[in-house]
């Protein structure tokens, strides 16, 4: 049986399909996943669980309509703006992943604020927000990096392994998810950490995003630590 998870990774899904069922705005949709992430944060900290990973927007939400992604992109702002406060209180370090040179200049400058402004004390809690993120992007980006590095010689290839091409991953700095979550009633990655998460346990949630409570949340870890992880390894 498993310990509580040191990394949890989360797949929001579900906010546009719950304000549709309300026959409101996609925007308010998004809101009240706004709120739910926030309970879902506090719930990791007071749990003790030392990641916490949140799937905010993809590579793929670029193709969303410009309406769309433009309210995100603002409530994105907003939300940092409102949670950074909160998340000092509370001592987490927040951290962002994705390929952020896509976003507009206000937002990277929203970001490195938000980085900085929670980056002055021990966190009791890491908390990453994988906004403009892909697993297949940062599989490709790394393999660049590594192939400058080569040709740099500052790498042989004989020293290219799993271990070296993990450090080159956006996620470096922080373990593999140990429990990857997703609600939404949708059954898959969705190029979430697809590399990171080859063994990672995973729990599919029929709730949509903004209806997923802390009773959720706890019915994940006690599944969690029901299983017995193998990692490959006979029992």
């Amino acid at each position: 049986m498993s310990s509580l998870p040191t990394h949890v990774a989360i797949i929001m899904d579900g906010n546009s399909r719950w304000a549709k069922d309300k026959k409101i705005p996609k925007k308010e949709g998004h809101k009240a996943g706004v709120k739910a992430a926030r309970s879902a944060i506090e719930f990791a900290v007071k749990n003790k669980i030392n990641f916490l990973t949140l799937f905010a927007f993809s590579t793929e939400n670029w193709g969303r309509s410009r309406t769309e992604v433009k309210a995100l992109m603002e409530l994105l702002v907003k939300a940092m703006q409102d949670e950074t406060p909160q998340l000092i209180k509370n001592y987490v370090k927040v951290n962002f992943i994705g390929d952020i040179n896509r976003l507009e200049k206000a937002i990277v400058n929203k970001i490195t604020k938000t980085k900085s402004l929670t980056s002055n004390y021990e966190p009791k809690m890491n908390l990453n927000i994988a906004i403009s993120y892909g697993g297949r992007w940062d599989i490709v980006q790394a393999i660049k990096e590594i192939s400058k590095d080569l040709l740099q010689k500052k790498i042989k290839e004989k020293n290219i392994n799993e271990d070296l091409l993990s450090s080159y991953l956006d996620t470096s700095n922080f373990p593999d998810p140990d429990l990857v979550i997703r609600t939404g009633n949708e059954k898959r990655l969705s190029n979430f950490l697809i590399w990171q998460a080859a063994y990672s346990e995973l729990i599919f949630f029929k709730k949509l995003w903004p209806d997923f409570k802390n009773i959720d949340f706890k019915r994940a870890l006690d599944e969690y630590k029901r299983r017995k992880r193998n990692f490959g390894l006979r029992s």
